[in-house]
């Protein structure tokens, strides 16, 4: 889980997460990008039994309600994995400003990589009860309109407020309600 001041006690039980991009770089702004966040999760929810109950993705962080057999493990997977596959994306499109930014705004701890993508850990909340459920959810959905990026939650692509409305998202989603 990193150096972060968040711990997670109950691994299996259901946990609203958030990954932050490094000082907030805008690096979910094309499908590419998206995709590589997709398939990661997919790979877990078959390799680590992870669940996702609720998501969204916007253009410099994500937050989740997820369960897996290992949170904490399964979080360092998605993260390590989707950390070099966005700097191979950047890399491949030539996205020399961002690189910089993920360079100079790297940790000093980080001594075996060039870059760092993610801020560290992930600020796991342990889902208490149906209500705390419920407005986590509704938190999620309404991120992107809250920004006024949309005006219904059903509009945001990358989030499972599609999937709460009965329209197929982009990855298999636990509905709670």
């Amino acid at each position: 889980m990193g150096r972060s001041r968040y711990k997670v006690f109950e691994e299996t039980y259901p946990h609203f997460v958030t990954c932050t991009v490094l000082h907030w770089i805008p690096i979910f702004t094309r499908i590419e990008s998206t995709n590589i966040i997709f398939e990661s999760l997919k790979y877990l929810q078959k390799s680590d039994n992870l669940k996702i109950y609720s998501y969204v993705i916007l253009e410099n962080h994500l937050h989740m309600i997820i369960s897996s057999d290992d949170i904490s493990k399964t979080m360092k997977k998605f993260k390590s994995f989707t950390a070099k596959e966005l700097i191979k994306l950047l890399q491949k499109s030539n996205a020399k400003t961002i690189l910089d930014q993920l360079a100079f705004y790297k940790k000093a701890h980080k001594t075996q990589t060039t870059y760092q993508v993610w801020q560290e850990g992930f600020q796991p909340k342990l889902i208490k009860d149906e209500k705390m459920m419920i407005e986590r959810i509704n938190y999620i959905h309404n991120n992107p309109i809250k920004r006024g990026y949309i005006e219904k939650a059903k509009h945001w692509r990358y989030s499972s407020a599609r999937d709460y409305e009965d329209i197929e998202g982009l990855i298999e989603v636990e509905r709670f309600i």
